[in-house]
């Protein structure tokens, strides 16, 4: 038996909103073997690079309103599927997802692509990531801007709306992808937005990061994350590099967290926050947008 899955093609057909051509990097993990990791790739290869990534329990469906904007605007886009989501390939065994395995992911994405000097944009574990990559190969992203993320360490308390989120994850018999993603946000999604979201998951087998992902975020010293994000939020609080942060006012779990960001991080002093309104977790979602200008104005500054 294969130590990971592979959502059919056609799952992907006529999709509403998505029609970006399919880009495919593999990528050598010591105890699965080879996996592919599919991503989005819009505009000129010489453009600047923008990174988009998404988070929990999402793809880069997440950004199909944002491309076409970024990439019509002198970018150059990136968007990857974390693995376990979207396009990209799907580990078996929950046990294979891991943080620091995560970031190995990505980091080797990244260097076959040979992106230096982006913009990143992260969201939920795409904050969670991408800001661990940044502490740990800051020569991949010259500015980021985050919203809806956090980086924990394992001392902070991630608040009761977190862990009743967990609680759902790991219990729920239907663990409902588009529902999720649905329910996340402050607009609202149609039937063929939540169908697309759950193309991914043909059912609960192909669903193990996206129930793992969860119990990823530190939340104690024993944590085997706890080391790392420690040492990478060390250098984080040195950083000068610009840190925008870009929240929105109705996402219970995250609401409020730019604060720490702003407070700790060099780079994030005199950067132009700011709050999106009536937008929820996936603000991408509500506001896609408004955050695209929002972007293009902070990368090209």
């Amino acid at each position: 038996m294969d130590l990971f899955l592979r959502t059919q093609d056609f799952r992907f057909k006529s999709l509403k909103d998505y029609n970006f051509q399919p880009n495919y990097i593999t990528i050598s993990d010591r105890e699965i073997g080879i996996l592919r990791i599919h991503y989005v790739d819009e505009g000129k290869k010489t453009d600047p690079a923008i990174i988009l990534l998404h988070g929990e329990p999402s793809w880069s469906y997440l950004y199909r309103h944002m491309i076409p904007i970024l990439s019509n605007n002198g970018f150059r886009v990136v968007a990857p599927d974390l693995i376990g989501f979207g396009k990209s390939d799907k580990p078996r065994d929950r046990n294979s997802y891991t943080y620091k395995s995560h970031v190995s992911w990505l980091t080797s994405l990244l260097n076959q692509l040979k992106i230096k000097n982006s913009v990143l944009f992260g969201q939920d574990w795409g904050g969670l990531i991408g800001l661990r990559i940044l502490a740990e190969s800051p020569k991949f992203f010259s500015k980021v801007m985050i919203g809806n993320t956090a980086f924990p360490t394992g001392v902070e308390n991630l608040g009761s709306e977190f862990y009743k989120w967990r609680n759902y994850s790991q219990n729920s018999q239907t663990f409902k992808i588009g529902n999720i993603i649905h329910r996340g946000t402050f607009k609202g999604l149609s039937d063929k937005e939540i169908n697309a979201y759950d193309a991914p998951f043909p059912d609960e087998e192909y669903k193990s990061g996206a129930r793992q992902f969860p119990l990823l975020v530190p939340d104690s010293i024993d944590d085997p994350a706890h080391h790392d994000q420690k040492k990478a939020w060390g250098k984080l609080i040195k950083l000068r590099k610009p840190i925008l942060t870009c929240f929105s006012d109705k996402d219970p779990i995250m609401r409020g967290l730019e604060k720490v960001f702003i407070k700790n991080i060099p780079g994030a002093a005199g950067q132009d926050h700011f709050i999106t309104k009536n937008a929820g977790h996936f603000f991408q979602e509500d506001e896609g947008i408004f955050l695209a200008g929002r972007l293009i104005k902070f990368a090209k500054n």
